[in-house]
């Protein structure tokens, strides 16, 4: 049987306010080809498809329109798309009934029955080949919340000390997997799905959002019975094995979301199981539809930034294909004319100006150096701090001007 791993489309996302459906419909026909070319048999999304909970209908369109084009072109795959912490659960699962009708289960939420417990049936899914047989198990459980899992009492084991959210999920995948265990027949293999942050999981700066519960934020990698063949997981944007363990794996997200991820090969994953064991693991590495440029490469001074901007040789292209710039400037001052400045150098440059990042060689040393009591923070006066902070960040005393200015903005209503 062969898999396909995915996760963290964030459709809908926006890269400092330039929109990305191109990039993302780039990738998803990509995709579509790829399940077409690996006769896939199964297609395991981990997770915020969407970049927030309340996605457009272009966003929403473009997944529908994914997956019905998917299930045409291999007519025996198997879809199964769980929720991630970007995801409305509710959103996600409302045309559950539809999609299944066609060959997608999706998984926004755990479900209880009538007395209060937790549905196992709706998170156990079968795993069909294309001769129709069921060849798999996956336990699709969506990113939980502490109203999802259940509770562990002290007579199955759980230890007073532990955190109970996460003794919770441990018992939720031990149970779903008592059941995909009960239901299994010789040769099938049981797979897991998850939208979480493993420990010693690598994060990709400044596209993800920390999930902290209770004040957990990471879970073992234990809570993966040995059983389980394979762990598809979602939430971290870079591709990794957890715990060098080579089976539990976040495949990344497909686009980079963040310039952070400027240099890194975004892929899906490949899996392929026989006889109920794991015999590949293989990337698959993902086009990039869009170029992301940082000039200069290092922070530098504003004529120099200038002076690489003009020379920037950017190749003609058509507006949703012209790279996204980030333009990276050290100050020894404020300058006030600054993005003036620098989209007069980039006139007639095929580029997209997304962020101007700007730093200083200034110390990064709190106030003053020091701890400061509570006495001496009530003495302090607005213009002390204002001074003290641009000391911080320009090593420089601030000028007199910006003073005067300072000043200016301070000055109440009705005072002279």
């Amino acid at each position: 049987m062969r898999l396909l791993h995915t996760s963290d489309w964030h459709l809908g996302q926006s890269l400092h306010n330039f929109e990305r459906t191109y990039e993302h419909q780039h990738f998803l026909d990509w995709l579509l080809d790829t399940v077409a070319a690996e006769q896939a048999d199964a297609l395991l999304i981990a997770g915020d498809i969407f970049d927030n909970a309340n996605p457009s209908a272009a966003s929403q369109k473009q997944l529908y329109r994914f997956l019905q084009q998917a299930r045409e072109r291999v007519p025996h795959l198997n879809l199964v798309v769980i929720a991630g912490n970007h995801d409305s659960p509710g959103r996600l699962e409302a045309p559950g009934p539809l999609l299944e009708a066609h060959g997608t289960r999706v998984v926004g939420s755990v479900q209880r029955k009538a007395d209060g417990e937790i549905d196992l049936e709706q998170l156990v899914l079968p795993l069909t080949g294309r001769g129709g047989a069921v060849e798999a198990w996956c336990l699709a459980v969506p990113f939980l919340r502490p109203g999802d899992v259940p509770r562990v009492a002290a007579d199955e084991g759980a230890d007073p000390c532990a955190d109970p959210y996460l003794a919770g999920i441990a018992l939720l995948y031990k149970q779903a997997l008592g059941l995909a265990l009960a239901k299994r027949q010789p040769g099938q293999a049981i797979l897991a799905m998850g939208h979480c942050h493993m420990v010693d999981g690598q994060m990709s700066n400044d596209s993800e959002r920390r999930i902290v519960i209770g004040g957990t934020e990471m879970l073992p990698a234990g809570i993966f019975d040995p059983a389980i063949v394979y762990a598809a997981l979602g939430h971290l944007h870079l591709a990794q094995s957890v715990g060098k363990q080579q089976h539990i794996r976040y495949c990344g997200s497909p686009i980079p979301l963040s310039f952070a991820e400027m240099g890194y090969q975004h892929q899906i994953l490949r899996i392929d199981i026989d006889g109920g064991e794991v015999r590949e693991i293989a990337p698959l590495m993902v086009p990039r539809a869009v170029q992301l440029l940082r000039v200069p490469a290092k922070p530098a001074p504003l004529a120099q930034v200038l002076e690489e901007l003009a020379a920037l040789d950017a190749q003609p292209a058509q507006p949703e294909q012209q790279p996204f710039l980030e333009v990276r400037v050290r100050l020894d001052a404020p300058e006030p004319g600054l993005r003036a400045r620098i989209e007069a150098a980039l006139d007639g440059k095929p580029v997209r100006l997304a962020k101007i990042e700007t730093s200083s060689a200034a110390r990064s040393t709190s106030i003053d150096d020091e701890v400061m009591t509570l006495d001496q923070l009530e003495q302090l006066k607005p213009d002390d701090i204002f001074r003290q902070l641009y000391r911080q960040r320009f090593d420089n005393e601030a000028p007199t001007d910006q003073l005067s200015a300072f000043a200016e903005l301070m000055l109440t209503p009705g005072q002279p």
